[in-house]
């Protein structure tokens, strides 16, 4: 790797295989594949002799090229496909020259490189996702009754599951594996020529030759075939953004529960092994949390720029396009990064369910007040159960005492079981259903 792009900022990333796939030499390998299948479908509709296809691919080896020399000569044209084009074409013999790079223009390679690189970077997330979204499950099954305080704006709630927590997070898992399987059959090759006429590749076929020609390319690529060139209209690259962005955010929602549940006051989960402090030897840090953390609040400005390009002028446009490759080559390293820290960190995943249940006892019963409002409404009506049941959560919480003991001797509970209707554990509704429901899906 290019020692200025070690990632030595970037701990999310570094040493995944979303880095090494979105690296300059994997994109450069990309635009070099794009170039070879250009030469083979030329070769294939009789554009150019069969010997140009297969001599272009044999020249289309990354390790044959300078990164660094393509990336300042670059500079003058704007775009690293200029010098490129010209060095593939010093490494064939003369009699294919003609046809390297023939009827296409730089976006075409470009956009079909960028296609390529996320089409190889989401084969290594969607693996990463499905490892998570596995564990996960075992997770939320073994967990399905453990019960543990449900929280709202910061305070606890209700009693709820570990299991359906987790199996919530499986669930936004497998909504971030979808939409990029979906994004990723999608995804085009790019090929328009100059303007997006497709010009060049119109031969004696007529209207049909070009499009067939097109389509034969993108099959070369394993790519999709584009209805119309989209040098302009960049409704891939959006969805591939939005995608992201959302696995991003989904991967976030657990990190941030995690993040908030292994507290030291809380310790209701911690991660398996921890990362260390400079200055505290007694620390173990969530750092894949927090490394996910920071991916999910990164992401939507990436894909914001992304949008931005959406508002692209004329056929082929100044700034627009050229502002979509490093922010999408940071939105696929960041969230493939992200999806392996998800992967460790659900595997490595700790969870204390006495810690959960000590923590049902801290307010003495008044996390079921719920229930017992509803049964007193039962007796005494709403109203009065209401008030009733709000002025004993006050004196319970001021007076110290347990939420049973206050209601002791209160008409609307006589011959009731006090101490089993404040049980936080019986009161977990339908968690245990919702979570087999939720797990019923693949």
């Amino acid at each position: 790797m290019d020692e200025s792009d070690a990632g030595l900022l970037a701990p999310g990333r570094a040493g995944s295989a979303a880095e090494t796939a979105t690296g300059d030499h994997a994109f450069l390998q990309a635009l070099l594949d794009a170039e070879a299948a250009l030469a083979r479908a030329l070769s294939g509709y009789g554009l150019a002799p069969a010997e140009a296809g297969r001599a272009v691919t044999a020249a289309a080896n990354a390790g044959r090229f300078d990164v660094r020399d393509l990336a300042l000569r670059a500079r003058s044209g704007g775009n690293p496909v200029i010098p490129l084009v010209a060095d593939l074409s010093a490494a064939v013999d003369e009699k294919t020259r003609p046809f390297v790079h023939r009827g296409a223009t730089s976006q075409d390679i470009l956009d079909t490189a960028a296609m390529l690189v996320a089409s190889r970077t989401l084969a290594h997330v969607l693996d990463d996702l499905g490892r998570t979204a596995e564990t996960l499950g075992r997770l939320a099954a073994e967990h399905r009754d453990t019960p543990m305080p449900g929280r709202t704006l910061t305070q606890h709630a209700v009693p709820t599951t570990f299991g359906l927590k987790a199996a919530g997070w499986r669930s936004m898992v497998l909504d971030a594996r979808d939409r990029l399987r979906s994004v990723r059959e999608s995804l085009p090759a790019q090929l328009g020529g100059a303007a997006g006429t497709l010009a060049a590749f119109r031969a004696d076929g007529g209207d049909e030759a070009a499009p067939a020609l097109v389509a034969a390319y993108a099959r070369e690529l394993g790519l999709a075939g584009p209805l119309l060139p989209w040098h302009t209209l960049r409704t891939p690259v959006a969805d591939l953004a939005g995608a992201l962005a959302f696995t991003a955010g989904a991967l976030g929602k657990a990190a941030a529960d995690v993040l908030t549940l292994s507290r030291t006051e809380t310790a209701e989960l911690a991660e398996g092994s921890g990362g260390g402090s400079s200055a505290m030897p007694h620390k173990a840090n969530p750092v894949r949390a927090t490394l996910i953390a920071a991916a999910a609040r990164r992401a939507p400005g990436l894909a914001a720029t992304l949008y931005g390009s959406l508002a692209a002028e004329d056929e082929r446009p100044a700034g627009a396009w050229h502002a979509e490759w490093e922010p999408l080559r940071d939105l696929l390293r960041l969230v493939g990064g992200a999806a392996w820290d998800a992967a460790e960190l659900t595997e490595g995943l700790r969870v204390f369910p006495s810690a959960m249940r000590n923590h049902l006892g801290l307010t003495g019963g008044l996390i079921v007040s719920e229930r017992l409002a509803a049964v007193a409404a039962g007796r005494v009506g709403r109203a009065r159960a209401a008030e009733m049941l709000t002025a004993a959560a006050a004196r319970a919480r001021d007076e110290g005492e347990s939420l049973a003991g206050v209601l002791a001797g209160e008409p609307a509970f006589e011959g009731m079981d006090l101490s089993e209707l404040t049980d936080p554990a019986r009161y977990t509704g339908c968690a245990g259903f919702l979570t087999d429901r939720a797990l019923e899906r693949r």
